[in-house]
């Protein structure tokens, strides 16, 4: 189990990780451009756009959907000519966020999607006994209230998530419409 305590020092905004869902892209670029709503003294906040090439083309992925890729066997892939574009991309993030499952891999990932289905502003998580991601969710929602911010919580005691956030120590996905 995870310490409530433990400081925060970097975190990573996402978006783009779907190069159709735009939300994500839009606020990216615009903290990019203007970071100051998101910087916190002490805190290093670094907003970053995941799948740039598929971003240009308004489409999903180019290669292969970027949010599975985060695998030990596509994470270790010898970088050859015909890699595929995501899994290279892959390798980045986790070079530049990472590496995964290291103590100096980033504190915290937000993932910033759309979806076509009415689920609202939803966070999701992957792990219900991690203490500091139970705790900041509580506090998002109660910052977000009356607002609903529904948590869909996504766990299997034996699978190991492969998406772009499982890089950081504390990965929260947030879903909009």
């Amino acid at each position: 189990m995870n310490s409530p305590c433990a400081r925060v020092r970097r975190v990573g905004l996402f978006g783009g990780t779907h190069g159709n869902e735009l939300s994500g892209v839009l606020l990216v670029r615009h903290w990019q451009q203007d970071g100051a709503e998101i910087q916190r003294p002490g805190v290093e906040v670094k907003p970053f756009l995941t799948n740039p090439r598929a971003v240009e083309r308004c489409t999903r992925y180019i290669d292969c959907d970027l949010n599975r890729v985060f695998d030990p066997e596509s994470l270790g892939r010898p970088v050859v000519e015909d890699i595929p574009y995501e899994v290279r991309r892959a390798q980045e993030i986790n070079h530049i966020f990472g590496p995964k499952g290291s103590d100096d891999a980033y504190d915290l990932i937000f993932d910033l999607h759309n979806t076509t289905s009415n689920m609202g502003g939803t966070i999701i998580l992957e792990n219900s006994r991690d203490d500091f991601t139970i705790q900041m969710v509580h506090y998002i929602k109660n910052a977000l209230a009356p607002e609903p911010c529904p948590v869909l919580l996504i766990e299997h005691p034996s699978l190991k998530y492969a998406t772009t956030r499982s890089v950081a120590k504390h990965p929260v996905g947030k879903y909009q419409i």
